[in-house]
């Protein structure tokens, strides 16, 4: 007798969509939209209309991305992960639709309504903006303080760890990323929570003594990439120019 869908784990049915289950698929689609909402309405901080807004299509697409690119192996359960992908996507189109130039009809241009002193609407616009990234930002950090411990990290240790001099922050991004792009290499830190010390040392020009005293960073950087953090990846791009 088949189990009603209903009554099959969450992540029984996320492995039987993978692998091309399109009823279980949609199942999961049609289910899961009050958390989808949840989730977009938490970035936009208003309620979301899955019928009328087009942030709910967006985190739509972004659940079903999840499904699709979801493993077990890392750490976390399918709605964990299916909310920072959901999250991720929605500040992503957020940013894309504020970059975007906003038509203006000519009967707007003479709308009452309209005839505000210009610099302070855009007073308003940029508040509202700083508002709201300091919010996101403030949602990644959180969820980056729970992948660090697991990996027995914590924020304050980092700060401490982080090396003080340029170059050496440049080598920590460097052997990071080496780490992330090699197959191989990020399953073992995903699986192990440490360095492949000797691995790493027939990949990067640095010693074993600066790997070692480098750790803890370098571990934290490799949660950034592997997380694809928005705010924390736009950091490290400043720290590499």
């Amino acid at each position: 007798m088949i189990k009603p869908l209903k009554d099959t784990p969450l992540e029984e049915m996320v492995t039987a969509a993978q692998q091309g289950d399109h009823h279980t698929q949609n199942y999961l689609l049609k289910t899961y939209q009050p958390f989808i909402a949840k989730c977009v309405s938490e970035v936009c901080k208003r309620y979301i209309d899955p019928k009328r807004d087009d942030e709910f299509s967006i985190g739509l697409f972004a659940f079903n991305e999840a499904i699709l690119a979801y493993s077990a192996e890392r750490g976390s359960s399918f709605l964990s992960f299916a909310k920072l992908v959901i999250k991720r996507k929605v500040i992503d189109y957020i940013r894309y639709t504020q970059k975007r130039p906003t038509p203006v009809s000519l009967d707007e241009s003479y709308n009452a309504e309209q005839m505000e002193n210009p610099l302070e609407i855009a007073a308003v616009k940029e508040k509202y903006q700083q508002e709201q990234d300091a919010w996101n930002r403030k949602e990644e950090i959180m969820d980056f303080k729970e992948k660090l411990k697991e990996y027995k990290l914590t924020l304050v240790e980092l700060t401490e760890a982080s090396p003080k001099h340029k170059d050496a922050r440049d080598s920590a991004v460097r052997t990071a990323r080496i780490l992330f792009e090699d197959p191989k290499l990020k399953e073992f830190v995903q699986q192990k929570k440490k360095l492949p010390i000797r691995d790493l040392l027939k990949l990067v020009d640095v010693s074993k003594k600066t790997l070692e005293r480098n750790r803890k960073f370098i571990l934290a950087l490799f949660i950034v990439f592997s997380e694809e953090y928005i705010y924390l990846n736009d950091y490290l791009k400043e720290v590499g120019q």
